[in-house]
């Protein structure tokens, strides 16, 4: 599954989730997901270098 599939899963999820603490807790993973494909797009553009500083 690539991170866009997860993400849009999560997305559905999120739109369906009734329990409010369900509800947080898809939030947080959906965050968590955008910010990993954030990461990797700036990686294979050249904005971030992934590697350590050390």
């Amino acid at each position: 599954m690539t991170i866009e599939q997860h993400i849009e899963e999560l997305r559905a999820e999120l739109n369906n989730a009734c329990d409010a603490a369900e509800r947080r807790q898809i939030e947080v993973d959906l965050e968590l997901a955008q910010a990993e494909l954030a990461v990797e797009l700036a990686e294979q553009f050249g904005t971030i270098d992934a590697e350590p500083p050390f």
